[in-house]
């Protein structure tokens, strides 16, 4: 589950390029929108992109364009949430580990007590009073800043896959 390797299905996908399958929605969502793109060459650019991006090609819609149901109902503009919660959560958990001394020691030991009031003190409290941007600033003391989430993704990977940090 922590080996980064190029997938068809999103949600199938490791934690680092489920972000290229957002990528692809959103951009065929944009063109959509703008009307760059025709919904019958959406199969087409959707191949286009999962080629570009991640080095694979569905062998047949079911498994391409036709495999998520969030167009069939009409939510468009979603995607991208995915990847800005993954984001934040990089931001959070970076500020939780320097207000919890020894919270990853913590959470390997399965004690998650203090985290979970951190949550509800930082987060859950405030419900939808700020927007995410707002939130962000109140707990971190900063915007949003994707450098969380890479530096995230290159310790847990450096050790999944032996390199030097």
């Amino acid at each position: 589950m922590n080996r980064v390797e190029p997938s068809l299905i999103r949600t199938e996908a490791d934690e680092v390029t489920y972000h290229f399958h957002v990528l692809i929605r959103y951009e065929i969502e944009k063109a959509l929108i703008d009307g760059s793109l025709e919904t019958s060459d959406i199969p087409a650019k959707w191949n286009e992109l999962y080629s570009k991006y991640l080095g694979v090609t569905p062998p047949d819609d079911k498994t391409g364009v036709l495999q998520d149901v969030h167009w069939s109902h009409g939510s468009f503009g979603y995607f991208p949430t995915y990847t800005l919660g993954s984001f934040y959560a990089a931001q959070f958990f970076h500020q939780a580990q320097k207000d919890l001394p020894g919270l990853q020691q913590q959470i390997t030991n399965g004690e998650l007590e203090d985290l979970l009031h951190w949550l509800r003190e930082k987060v859950h409290i405030h419900g939808r009073r700020y927007n995410s941007e707002e939130l962000c600033e109140r707990i971190t003391g900063q915007k949003l800043d994707v450098a969380y989430f890479l530096e995230y993704a290159r310790q847990k990977y450096a050790g999944v896959y032996g390199t030097a940090e």
